[in-house]
């Protein structure tokens, strides 16, 4: 994937006095210090990253770690005092005011953790302020706001009120009104975080759903570290201003950087953030829908399983046959597969996580298989794949 943004040696100092600051960093002075003896607050120090197209980037840290500062500077309303920030390939920190008008109407939205809703306006004129802003013709932008607001689950409440809507319908209408002018770029700043854990939850899910289909290139600012996890393709952790450590959340689970980190995972419930893509392994044995019961069975004898996947061409899942189907079918010499075939066992997308497949796992006498959106076999799942990804 091609990087939509990156962000280079960025640093953003509040106070009257900001390169004195800024110096005192070059010459590695604590924040702490630098506030003391200059009364100068380095808010976010040295970051560097990149996001690329299409990738949700999640960037986590507890209070005062710098992570808001930080995207409010990736559409200026913080102004960096120094480092660049490349968004297709220009640095939007030296752009004009009319540059930046366009960058922040046509190119990126940000959706607060307040919500930040008109209470004056319906929910529909909520949706569409910011095609009104950009003069899009009425009729054109109330149909693109219909449309959207169907996607996040709205439709038939864009006359209501902001007030006559609970705290997550409230928030789909933040989503809603930022997706509207059709952003590359989708800033969130602790959307969910003054939601009630089940609404969070779900908010969560469906956020994954709508990005799954739109593919925006997000960047989600949390304080909760499973929500970072179950939401990000690469995580980045800061502490007082700094990155402290990024990668895929199974990356930084398994090699955390240094005790501060290690401390942050400890928290993690690995049910909700390990997923069949990280636990799957290659089966050992598969037989193709043209080969017969004889040949099912020597597969399993050399394996020493007594099941077996079927498949067809590209790896499609055709069905599972048993060592005992097949040794009778091979007994009265009837080698088709066709009548053997069982489908009583579990399927898991890939991007399912353990907390969803424990149920089946308790159920199925057969390993859970992967499949992909085609139905190709790309993996199996056992008990013990299930129980080992749940160790630190």
């Amino acid at each position: 994937m091609l990087e939509k943004m990156e962000v280079k040696n960025l640093v953003k100092i509040f106070g009257p006095r900001p390169k004195l600051a800024l110096q005192k960093l070059k010459e590695e002075w604590p924040k702490d210090k630098i506030l003391k003896t200059t009364g100068q607050t380095v808010g976010v120090d040295n970051v560097s990253f990149s996001v690329k197209e299409g990738e949700f980037f999640v960037i986590m840290g507890l209070s005062g770690s710098g992570k808001s500062t930080l995207i409010r500077c990736l559409n200026l309303l913080n102004k960096p005092t120094a480092g660049e920030i490349i968004v297709d390939d220009e640095n939007i920190v030296e752009y004009n005011n009319k540059q930046l008008r366009e960058y922040r109407q046509k190119k990126v939205a940000m959706v607060f953790q307040n919500f930040g809703l008109f209470t004056h306006r319906t929910v529909l004129g909520n949706v569409e302020y910011g095609l009104e802003i950009r003069n899009i013709e009425k009729t054109k932008r109330r149909q693109i706001a219909m449309q959207v607001l169907e996607s996040v689950g709205l439709k038939g409440w864009e006359d209501k009120m902001p007030l006559e809507l609970s705290g997550g319908m409230q928030q789909r209408v933040g989503l809603a009104r930022a997706l509207a002018n059709d952003p590359d770029i989708l800033l969130m700043d602790e959307p969910f975080s003054a939601l009630d854990p089940l609404i969070r939850r779900n908010m969560q899910v469906e956020l994954l759903e709508i990005q799954s289909k739109l593919k925006k290139t997000i960047i989600f600012i949390t304080h909760d570290i499973n929500e970072a996890f179950k939401l990000g393709d690469r995580v980045a952790v800061m502490k007082d201003g700094k990155i402290v450590q990024q990668g895929t959340p199974e990356e930084i689970l398994n090699n955390p950087s240094d005790e501060y980190i290690e401390d942050f995972v400890k928290s993690i419930d690995r049910t909700k953030v390990i997923q069949a893509k990280n636990i799957m392994k290659k089966p050992n044995a598969l037989v193709s829908i043209k080969d017969g019961a004889r040949v099912a069975v020597k597969e399993m004898q050399s394996a020493d399983i007594s099941s077996v996947f079927v498949i067809g061409e590209n790896m499609k899942l055709e069905g599972i046959v048993t060592i005992d189907d097949c040794v009778e079918a091979v007994k009265k010499k009837q080698y088709s597969f066709q009548e053997l075939l069982r489908h009583d066992y579990y399927i898991a997308d890939p991007d399912e996580y353990i907390e969803d497949l424990l149920e089946k796992a308790t159920k199925s006498k057969y390993p859970i298989v992967v499949v992909d959106d085609e139905n190709k076999l790309i993996g199996i799942i056992t008990r013990t794949s299930i129980l080992a990804g749940l160790l630190p």
